[in-house]
């Protein structure tokens, strides 16, 4: 059976790799000036000085915006959005939340429970703050009315910090669970599933 669509998967991956080098090319533009009392270590970042991870971070937004749109154009216009995370209610949302905290939750491999139908609204949420807030640090000049709106650069560069931060937790549960549920990588890759396994197995 066909779990994801192929523009789904197709946008994943361009996703996951896109994200990848915003994230680590960006730890190398903080390091160069810290928000907090801390660096990234230079493993971990991308471009190996600030112009080099200017560059990067360029590259990967534009990369990030084509892949963006895709992906949002076939959710909106193809109804992914609406049959993948829709509806939400606050029942259901605790309910699955007191058994995904119990590790007592069901459900069928490719169909979201309200936990994760959240957590991935959140996650778009975020990129667009992200988006946005790196566009006007970016081009202040050009773009002031979002520098305007959201309180200056400084603002704009502490929004940016906590959506990255946030992305990055996000990323960091998803493996989590994909480590947990392996299988769940083959339907991302191929797109079907055998969905005659226990229910009871938590979904990446």
């Amino acid at each position: 059976m066909v779990v994801h669509p192929l523009v789904v998967r197709i946008t994943h991956w361009v996703n996951a790799v896109a994200i990848v080098m915003m994230v680590c090319s960006g730890w190398q533009i903080y390091n160069a000036s810290p928000l907090i009392p801390f660096r990234f270590p230079a493993w971990m970042t991308l471009g190996g000085w600030l112009g080099g991870g200017i560059a990067w971070h360029l590259a990967a937004m534009w990369l990030l915006i084509a892949n963006s749109l895709g992906y949002f154009g076939y959710g909106l216009i193809g109804r992914h959005f609406v049959r993948s995370f829709l509806p939400i209610t606050p029942r259901a949302f605790g309910h699955d939340l007191r058994e995904a905290l119990a590790f007592r939750l069901k459900h069928k491999l490719g169909t979201y429970n309200a936990v994760q139908r959240l957590l991935y609204i959140g996650v778009l949420v975020l990129g667009v703050a992200a988006l946005v807030s790196g566009l006007g640090m970016w081009k202040p000049v050009q773009l002031q009315l979002i520098d305007s709106l959201l309180g200056g650069y400084p603002t704009l560069r502490w929004i940016h910090f906590f959506a990255m931060s946030g992305i990055v937790l996000f990323v960091v549960v998803h493996l989590a669970l994909v480590a947990l549920v392996p299988k769940t990588l083959p339907a991302m890759i191929t797109g079907r599933a055998h969905l005659d396994a226990s229910p009871a197995e938590v979904q990446s």
